[in-house]
């Protein structure tokens, strides 16, 4: 099938994931309503398994903090993750990540990204994320395995750490877990209110009372009202369980042209620069995200006049095709800066050529005026 008929197709069953509208019968969205139905089944189904004992989870000899959501889709929980990790380890707790390790050549056989003191692989090899978390955190080991227990079995054995932090664990039942931190966007927590396929939710709204506290991400893109409104609602759905919120801050690095490009892409080999030095420059920006509208309006908060913007989806392994096409986009657009984001830096660097300065963004987990509740949260579960 034609590339353009495959991302056709895609456009429009992503545009019915994330819009209200009301479908007609006999139309692309009844089916994924219908298909939602039955997914809604299973999904309850697998936790009612798990509630009676039918399935049953299993527990390492440690603490395990998950980080997860109920939707599919950007909630930060990669830099959370890091975050959570840098929390743990200043509390003295001796810490190790676990992630999936998404489309890594290492996802279903596993392996270790980094030992804590040296990354050992790269991002084909660990997928994108685990490699981005390896790449911030020092003196914290990062292992990527699809099956969660396997990988902690593993962790274990090479690192023996007091805390694994596990990224994207939420629906990961097999494994117990301490604390389960559950993400929700401001903006839409919920999604259009739909399971998947016919919205993003991942599991029926109810499952929230599995987690043990909420972060609300993304709070300074909504006013205080909407915030307090949110927060109030999400502490009935939840039995009063505690509830914080959080912020995504921009770091701003420049890869400049001159300079030899890592065959890692990490940001430890570029220079960090002044967020200020983009605004009001004109800038073309390309991003593979679940959500490319946030990294578009970061650009826009950031104060640059964007001027061209090219999508891609969430994970994209990136062709000569797709870098010829940014290259020559961004040379006909006239902008004074390529923009990009950490995560598509780290899967193109080693690959590109281009005499441009490309300047890469990545964002970082604030807690504002949360933040020592929050630490003494985790200090607290962790100690009891």
């Amino acid at each position: 099938m034609d590339n353009q008929v495959i991302d056709k197709i895609r456009t429009k069953i992503e545009t019915i994931m994330t819009g209200s509208e009301k479908t007609r019968f006999f139309s692309v969205g009844s089916l994924l309503f219908a298909l939602s139905l039955c997914y809604g089944c299973a999904v309850r189904l697998r936790e009612n398994c798990y509630k009676k004992g039918l399935l049953r989870s299993k527990k390492l000899p440690c603490k395990i903090i998950s980080i997860g959501n109920i939707t599919v889709g950007g909630t930060g929980k990669t830099p959370m993750t890091i975050k959570v990790a840098e929390i743990v380890k200043r509390l003295g707790y001796k810490v190790a990540v676990i992630s999936r390790g998404y489309k890594g050549r290492l996802e279903k056989t596993g392996g270790i990204v980094s030992n804590g003191k040296t990354v050992l692989m790269g991002p084909d090899k660990a997928g994108d994320e685990p490699f981005m978390i390896a790449s911030t955190l020092k003196d914290i080991p990062v292992v990527v395995w699809q099956n969660r227990f396997e990988a902690g079995c593993l962790t274990m054995d090479e690192f023996d750490p007091d805390v694994i932090v596990l990224d994207d664990a939420f629906q990961r039942l097999r494994l117990k877990r301490d604390i389960d931190l559950v993400l929700l966007d401001c903006r839409h927590p919920f999604g259009n209110n739909h399971l998947l396929p016919r919205g993003t939710l991942r599991e029926p709204v109810s499952a929230l009372l599995r987690g043990d506290a909420f972060i609300i991400t993304r709070s300074n893109y909504a006013g205080d009202a909407i915030i307090a409104t949110f927060t109030d609602k999400l502490r009935k759905l939840t039995r009063g369980k505690p509830v914080f919120r959080s912020c995504h801050i921009p770091n701003v690095y420049k890869a400049a042209k001159e300079k030899k490009r890592s065959i890692r892409g990490s940001l430890q080999d570029i220079l960090p620069c002044n967020p200020e030095y983009l605004k009001e420059r004109k800038v073309f920006a390309f991003s593979g995200l679940a959500g490319n509208s946030d990294f578009r309006l970061t650009i826009e908060n950031l104060g640059c006049d964007l001027i061209d913007f090219l999508e891609f989806p969430d994970h994209h392994n990136y062709s000569d095709t797709d870098l010829n096409r940014i290259y020559k986009t961004y040379l006909e657009s006239k902008a004074d800066f390529l923009l990009t984001t950490e995560k598509d830096y780290v899967r193109i660097a080693n690959r590109i050529t281009w005499p441009i300065d490309l300047v890469v963004v990545n964002i970082k987990v604030s807690f504002g005026d949360d933040d020592e509740a929050f630490n003494a949260f985790i200090e607290k579960r962790l100690r009891g």
